[in-house]
């Protein structure tokens, strides 16, 4: 599935409204496709816990399920549903609650296509907020170590709403079981959503019908250097410590990865065959994550291009603060990304 641009009208938005123009097109397009999750069709609610879904019962009314608090029961309607041809998105409040259906995602809806020989497909989509934000260690964690290893399972993250709207497109059409992680940070929430310390990750989106592939990595930025790899939150610091970097005369190549399983090792490679040197931004904790996964990976498939060891920069092996100062201290920052590309630079 090709990504497709454009030249035609745009207009700018977050990825909330990114995401929720998707899921729109996406029920208009096909009479199959429907939301099921908690909270997200109240009348004068927030549409979700992020406002994705705001207003989308006015337009469908049958079409958007709100669900008990019982992620493992509404995620097993959503499997069912989609095995018997109907196209579920399904919504959790925050990612940590994915955990309560783990069951439904990993036993049934990553499983079921292999042990049916191909007979049985799993068109289902799972969205889920991620990432801290001042809520403390169970609505703070990030999730991807957790599913990325999962075979039958494939999973994207979003970082702009391009990419939001593209990808929730892509997966919605896809008969697979896809999960999409979105970062609290960027949605660009707005009212009683707003968030404090949110990061611009609004995009120009363009009038007519794309997509963006679910299998695909983005170069955000080239440079001959140091590559780093960054998704969600982290390629926007990535980002920002590349345009310091620059000042100093060192320019990073940085590469969203957007696509975390399957991971796209044709983008990166070509990148770490120009740069010889890596470093790895990961929000979640250092120790058996995506960053430790891609860094076996690159050193595998392209070690004899390194000039030196891959470099990780990630969060601490401890359970997400909610102390504000202790969580800034927890999650990466661009400045530790600079220390850690000036560093490598100098081995």
């Amino acid at each position: 599935m090709a990504e497709v641009s454009t030249t035609l009208a745009t207009r700018r938005l977050t990825i909330a409204e990114a995401l929720r123009e998707a899921i729109a097109e996406e029920m208009r397009r096909d009479p199959c496709v429907f939301c099921i999750g908690e909270d997200i069709a109240i009348p004068g609610g927030w549409g979700g816990a992020f406002t994705v879904t705001l207003d989308l019962e006015n337009e469908f009314p049958d079409r958007m399920l709100n669900t008990p608090i019982a992620e493992l029961g509404f995620f097993g309607a959503a499997v069912g549903a989609a095995m018997m041809g109907m196209r579920p998105i399904a919504d959790v409040q925050y990612g940590d609650f994915l955990f309560l259906a783990m069951d439904q995602i990993v036993n049934n809806a990553a499983k079921m296509r292999y042990m049916s020989g191909g007979t049985v497909k799993v068109p289902l989509v799972m969205r889920a907020p991620i990432g801290a934000t001042g809520r403390g260690s169970q609505h703070a964690q990030s999730m991807e170590r957790c599913f990325t290893g999962v075979p039958g399972l494939k999973v994207v993250a979003v970082s702009n709403a391009y990419d939001a709207k593209g990808l929730l497109k892509a997966a919605v059409r896809d008969d697979n079981p896809v999960l999409i992680f979105e970062h609290k940070l960027l949605y660009g929430s707005k009212g009683a959503r707003a968030e404090s310390q949110a990061v611009d990750a609004t995009s120009d989106i363009p009038e007519n019908e794309y997509v963006v592939p679910l299998d695909k990595a983005a170069l955000r930025r080239s440079g001959s250097h140091v590559t780093i790899l960054g998704w969600l939150l982290m390629s926007h610091y990535a980002m920002s410590a590349a345009e310091s970097l620059a000042a100093e005369g060192i320019e990073a190549e940085v590469i969203d990865v957007r696509s975390l399983s399957p991971i796209d090792y044709n983008t990166i490679g070509t990148s770490v065959e120009k740069t010889g040197r890596v470093v790895i931004v990961e929000e979640g904790p250092r120790t058996g994550g995506v960053s430790a996964e891609l860094a076996a990976g690159i050193t595998e498939r392209f070690g004899e291009y390194l000039l030196a060891p891959v470099s990780r920069v990630a969060s601490a092996d401890v359970p997400v603060p909610f102390s504000p100062p202790l969580e800034d201290a927890y999650r990466p920052t661009s400045q530790r990304i600079i220390a850690a590309v000036q560093k490598l630079l100098s081995r």
